[in-house]
């Protein structure tokens, strides 16, 4: 399991070590998500995903991921972009006093079908300290899902997801989750947590 000392051991190594940010040209578009962990009755933790919902406008259709998006000119900041998305997505209020911002991840570059994407992607952390309600937007997400971060963290559900691309077949790393595969970019998020929370990273 992964307990509350745990959680607070990355607590204070978020709160030590700067996150790397990714410079780009001005205009690049932004993007920001929440990865949001939650304690459950038997002392371990969880994390919250979605399934995005089916739109062929979308290049990460139908991908498990984290609730967030794109920043909006309204945005005070990238921290708002991750807090009003997830609102929007799920109906869950991450400025609440009985919800904790632990940090920052490390920025992301986006990809998507095999190639970079012109929008870099910020990960904030945060933990509830009390269950929530979701209420998951079905124009955007398909369903909201709670994930046990354990057996990830010690590669229990490690799996492959095929994907192909221009022709060819490739077997990408992932984690299993229930009937899901988190692969892609959130599996590249869950990477750089997990890699603190082990210590990998200082």
């Amino acid at each position: 399991m992964v307990t509350e000392r745990e959680i607070r051991l990355l607590q204070d190594l978020l709160k030590r070590r700067p996150p790397r940010l990714i410079e780009a040209e001005e205009g690049t578009p932004r993007a920001a998500v929440a990865t949001v962990l939650r304690p459950t009755p038997t002392g371990s933790s969880e994390v919250l995903l979605i399934r995005r919902s089916e739109d062929p406008r979308d290049p990460w259709s139908g991908h498990i991921a984290f609730p967030g998006g794109r920043a909006d000119p309204a945005d005070e900041d990238l921290l708002a972009t991750a807090r009003r998305e997830t609102a929007e997505e799920v109906g869950l209020h991450l400025a609440q006093e009985d919800v904790e911002l632990l940090g920052r991840l490390d920025d992301v570059q986006a990809m998507a079908k095999g190639r970079f994407a012109p929008l870099i992607i910020t990960p904030y952390v945060f933990r509830l300290r009390s269950a929530q309600t979701l209420h998951p937007n079905p124009a955007e997400v398909e369903e909201a899902l709670w994930a046990d971060l354990a057996p990830m963290l010690r590669g229990e559900s490690a799996t492959t997801k095929r994907y192909e691309f221009e022709g060819r077949n490739y077997e990408l790393p992932g984690y299993e989750v229930g009937n899901a595969v988190v692969w892609g970019l959130t599996f590249h998020m869950l990477q750089l947590l997990f890699a603190l929370m082990r210590g990998e990273e200082g």
